[in-house]
């Protein structure tokens, strides 16, 4: 596996071959689905079979999916395979119902760690390299994704898992860790401590840095570069995907291929849900053409990106997509987590003694990003601090158990949050290039 690509016959398949192959596996693909509940039902009522398609434009006789559908159908109402043949599930971040469950069988697995494989290859990654990985293990896809990515590479992998600075840096000193997986504003705090322990990143080995999973512009991944003295790579993937990997940037740093021979992209206008031209921004949708225990068909992300019209440089014939604008709806990402406004109302609401009104304020801090939270009190005095000080811990406590990471909590008196006439604003995103 010399050269530029990891599999050049796929990467570089001239565009008309990868429309007839996303065809074939468009149709496998329903008539697979149709062996679940959800899509038995759906497109059974609407007469979709797999001789529906002839071509890949012909998806559009498929209606959407959502990510309501997933929590109204948890956990297995899209499972198109036998359970028996189920290795591994994983989940997205709690939401105000169930979370969003995937289920994977073997081959599954595998074609994510080839996806994820080809990936750190198209950024120079070999077999040679020592990978360390700083995201979270368990049920987010971000650890093990790339962890099985990385060995089937055949790179050394350090599954360091997230937090503990100084264990990081030990671990990149003496295992001469090369390359490392980690989200943007963690790369920045790791290139803190370096500089505190007295430390220059640019005198380890590590070259290649792979950043996702929260929103950050070019200009952080600039600096972030500067910090660690790498080169870092951007990437798309979302747990209904799989997870990391769907799509990834390669050394031109100049969009992400997004995979077509694992995902058919579609970018539509969000609110009359048609196709817009390549180059326009809009919401973009995805089907799964590589999944045998859960596909998913026409999935509404909420992110808003666009199709990158020319082809890049690079000889890779996949489309890529620009990094995410931002959303549809009134989720946000902060720490690599994705957390819903309702979520944290959810919360407030099981304290006696609180209003209804609160703020949600995401700010940048030392280069950290903070998610304060404001609520009015309703009945309880501002000035009995000891009551106050225990309802805080409470709350801070109750949200860390629901969306996973600890917010600053402030409680401030009655009618101290501005209210407008229209929709009530919960959250304002104050983090550079987010406003």
């Amino acid at each position: 596996m010399n050269g530029e690509y990891w599999q050049p016959e796929i990467e570089t398949m001239p565009r008309e071959e990868l429309k007839k192959l996303q065809t074939e596996k468009l149709r496998r693909t329903i008539e697979t689905a149709l062996n679940s509940p959800f899509y038995g039902q759906r497109l059974g009522r609407l007469g979709i079979t797999p001789d529906s398609i002839k071509t890949v434009g012909d998806i559009r006789k498929i209606p959407f999916t959502t990510k309501q559908d997933l929590r109204d159908n948890y956990p297995f109402g899209l499972v198109a395979g036998d359970m028996k043949d189920a290795v591994r599930i994983h989940s997205s971040s709690g939401t105000t119902g169930h979370p969003t469950v995937v289920v994977y069988s073997r081959h599954d697995i595998d074609s994510w760690a080839n996806m994820i494989a080809r990936n750190m290859y198209m950024v120079g990654c070999r077999d040679t390299d020592v990978f360390q990985n700083s995201s979270g293990y368990g049920m987010f896809t971000g650890g093990l994704g790339f962890q099985y990515g990385a060995e089937k590479l055949g790179a050394t992998t350090v599954p360091a898992a997230a937090g503990n600075s100084k264990r990081q840096i030990m671990f990149i000193r003496d295992f001469g860790t090369t390359c490392l997986h980690a989200i943007p504003s963690y790369a920045v705090r790791l290139a803190e401590v370096f500089r505190e322990e007295g430390l220059d990143p640019r005198e380890t080995k590590l070259h290649t840095l792979f950043i996702g999973a929260e929103p950050h512009t070019d200009e952080q991944r600039r600096r972030i570069e500067r910090m660690l003295g790498v080169k870092a790579y951007n990437s798309f993937g979302m747990t209904e995907m799989n997870g990391p990997g769907v799509a990834f940037e390669c050394k031109r740093q100049d969009g992400m291929h997004l995979w077509e021979d694992n995902y058919i992209v579609e970018i539509v206008d969000p609110d009359t849900l048609e196709p817009v031209p390549d180059g326009e921004y809009g919401e973009m949708v995805l089907t799964t053409l590589d999944r045998t225990m859960m596909p998913i068909l026409r999935y509404r992300t909420r992110d808003l990106t666009r199709i990158i019209p020319e082809q890049c440089p690079c000889g890779r014939t996949h489309r890529r997509i620009d990094r995410i604008k931002g959303r549809t709806d009134d989720m946000f990402i902060i720490k690599g987590v994705n957390v819903f406004p309702m979520q944290v109302e959810k919360i407030l609401a099981q304290f006696p003694g609180l209003g209804s009104n609160y703020l949600i304020t995401l700010d940048t801090v030392d280069d950290n990003d903070i998610m304060t939270v404001e609520v009015e009190l309703d009945s309880m005095p501002t000035d009995v601090y000891p009551e106050l000080q225990k309802m805080t811990k409470n709350i801070q406590r109750a949200l860390k158990d629901e969306i996973l990471l600890t917010p600053k909590v402030k409680l401030v008196g009655k009618g101290s949050i501005p209210t407008s006439d229209g929709k009530a604003v919960r959250v304002n995103d104050k983090r550079e290039g987010r406003k």
